[in-house]
């Protein structure tokens, strides 16, 4: 390198630092999912990546420029700007090696690189930690390691960058790194077009964990972070439709007559099933059940409990969940809202107050509501939320009274079963009904569970043994809480609902793989008599429901169906991502962001599920799609997602 140019030698070190670990980290990744690579993906792999690292060198690299050329202007007088230099570029590639190396366990996890959620499960620290202690442990160990190496070689190799010759003017300099700071500026734009790159413009994959390859792990999550503070709008990512259509869309869909004129356009009255005196309700949200662990549904023959109580009650053979995360679980099972491209509404800013749920319409009908969870109830900021929509009461890890075992998200689910189960006897005890929400977590990563309790059959899957384990525990504190609750008195006028929030990961090659978000539920000690219901369901159909069930007739703005009754169609929706799926009868509808349309068929017997465009002749299916997922945007931002009297509209 000529002295002219020795002034780039510390940005080309960090430069080549960056591209060796997005290349090899890279590299690494595409083979331990070269199963899942079809024929001429590499190449739109390898052109989109390179895409994405210059920009993300870019970005970090421009920093970078502004550093040198105050050193350039500082020096002789100080060296103050070299080292702060040395320590940016190190603490940059420090970070870039420990979100790289975090990479392969979220996918594990999660079926895709890290994103939002990566950056969300930061605002929980102590929880984090202590998973990552009790579970991944070594990994954690690993990573750190590797990030300490790499910090300090980087260091030292940026330290002996600076060797400029003594002679060397600013004169010379500035001009080197204006031009420096040019490319810088426009590799990171990554494009001429009138928006900067973003990774819509090289996706090219039908596969969410394909397509996240072509992008590194830090420009995910710096992505992410961005789009955090601007929730995404479905109609910047699928399409738009007039407001109009959407909500008689909608409307038609939900098969809802009896609908109230005003400013709520969905509210609406649904006969209930029952009349009389009002029930109890008590919903029993298992954490991370899906249906392929669930022998009554086809699945593993672990959740013999679980099994026991599909024969005793009304028990639903092809419910599937809204998402991937239990917030939105929340959301469907309290609210009944439509699942979005957007954080859940538990998290939302508008939804904290004045958005409808089951707790705001029962606290109306003289209901005590009280949400159970054995861990800190503000994480995922459901205390929020709840306490701003109806929830009289939270009870959390806090209030149970001599936990036996506390794991890293809270007391087991024996301990928050016998607290349920003291709640319940409390509350019985009045004159007014009542209305709980048990939230389990034994069922959580890192899946830690009391000793001796449970055990697996000789050769069960080794690989995911513990995971396996803690599901059959949660399964037995459930079947204990149920039969001892049936010797309580607030049994004989209380509905029961088990059901998951989602399954425990989700996994293939589709862009939203319909199988994973397949879950159990089972309404106990109703009035509906006990029986298999082979319909296809949705999980915001499970509120409507009860509501019925409990003999509350109130209107109220949910969509979803009333299960006490028939229907033209079954439907479900679900959101994976970016990605929307809208499943009818064995149809399917994708909605991928700047991506056409898919088609899909799908059997719900075989879980089969194949593409077939031939299906897009009829444009019906993809209309409904489209105004569900705008709907939930326009009900959110509009505040159109409440009950009438707790507005100040005259309707």
């Amino acid at each position: 390198m000529t002295a002219n140019t020795s002034v780039l030698k510390p940005l080309l070190r960090f430069t080549i630092i960056l591209i060796s670990i997005f290349i090899t980290s890279r590299i690494a990744l595409l083979f331990w999912q070269h199963s899942r690579l079809n024929d001429g993906d590499i190449w739109p792999i390898i052109s989109g990546a390179i895409r994405i690292d210059l920009s993300s060198i870019g970005y970090l690299a421009t920093i970078g420029v502004f550093i040198l050329i105050l050193h350039v202007v500082a020096r002789p007088k100080t060296e103050l700007f070299q080292r702060i230099f040395t320590l940016y570029g190190s603490c940059v590639v420090t970070v870039v090696v420990i979100v790289e190396a975090s990479t392969p366990a979220f996918i594990n996890q999660y079926d895709v690189r890290p994103n939002r959620l990566y950056i969300e499960y930061l605002d929980y620290p102590q929880e984090v930690f202590s998973m990552l202690v009790h579970g991944h442990l070594f990994a954690m160990l690993s990573t750190l390691l590797l990030a300490s190496l790499t910090s300090v070689y980087s260091y030292r190799l940026l330290c002996r960058a600076f060797t400029q010759p003594p002679s060397l003017k600013k004169a010379s300099n500035l001009p080197i790194l204006m031009a420096a700071l040019i490319i810088c500026l426009f590799a990171a734009r990554g494009t001429l077009n009138h928006r900067p790159l973003n990774p819509a413009l090289v996706y090219f994959s039908q596969d969410s964990l394909i397509n996240s390859l072509v992008l590194n792990s830090t420009y995910s999550v710096a992505f992410a972070l961005k789009n955090m503070g601007n929730e995404k709008s479905a109609s910047n990512l699928y399409g738009t439709m007039s407001r109009q259509k959407i909500i008689d869309t909608v409307k038609k869909a939900s098969y809802r007559k009896q609908f109230v004129a005003g400013n709520i356009p969905t509210l609406a009255h649904n006969k209930p099933f029952v009349s009389g005196v009002k029930k109890n309700l008590v919903i029993i949200l298992e954490e991370s059940l899906g249906a392929r662990f669930v022998g009554e549904l086809g699945g593993l023959d672990i959740t013999p409990e679980l099994d026991k109580l599909y024969q005793q009650g009304w028990g639903f053979d092809n419910l599937y969940a809204t998402g991937t995360r239990s917030v939105r679980g929340i959301e469907a099972i309290t609210t009944g809202f439509t699942p979005s491209p957007s954080r859940s509404v538990v998290k939302l800013s508008k939804s904290q107050h004045n958005f409808f749920s089951l707790a705001d319409v029962f606290s109306q009908e003289g209901y005590k509501t009280q949400f159970i969870y054995g861990g800190e109830s503000h994480f995922d900021n459901m205390k929020s939320f709840f306490l701003g929509n109806g929830f009289n009461d939270i009870v959390d890890i806090n209030h149970i009274e001599n936990p036996q075992f506390i794991s890293s998200w809270g007391v087991s689910d024996e301990d928050l079963f016998n607290q349920a189960d003291k709640e319940l006897t409390k509350l019985s005890n009045s004159t007014e009904p009542f209305f709980s929400l048990v939230f389990t977590s034994s069922n959580h990563d890192p899946f830690d569970i009391p000793q001796g309790k449970v055990s697996l059959p000789k050769g069960h899957n080794p690989e995911n043994y513990k995971r396996d384990l803690a599901i059959k525990y949660a399964d037995y504190a459930l079947g204990k809480f149920i039969n001892k609750a049936k010797t309580q008195s607030y049994w004989e006028n209380t509905v029961f609902l088990v059901v998951a929030d989602h399954d425990v990961r989700v996994f293939g090659s589709e862009p939203v793989p319909l199988k994973s978000f397949h879950i159990p539920a089972v309404v106990l000690n109703s009035d509906m008599k006990s029986k298999r219901d082979p319909r296809l369901v949705s999980q915001i159909d499970l509120p409507v429901t009860l509501m019925s069930l409990l003999g509350v007739d109130q209107a109220t703005p949910m969509l979803g169906f009333d299960l006490t009754k028939s229907y033209p169609v079954e439907r479900a929706m679900m959101q994976y991502y970016d990605n929307f799926a809208y499943l009818e009868n064995d149809r399917a509808v994708i909605l991928m962001p700047n991506q056409q349309t898919s088609y899909w068929r799908y059997n719900k017997q075989t879980k089969i599920q194949e593409k077939n465009e031939q299906l897009n002749v009829d444009q019906t299916l993809a209309e409904k799609a489209l105004a569900h997922v705008l709907f939930s945007n326009l009900a959110y931002t509009e505040q159109l997602y409440r009950l009438v009297d707790k507005s100040s509209d005259k309707e």
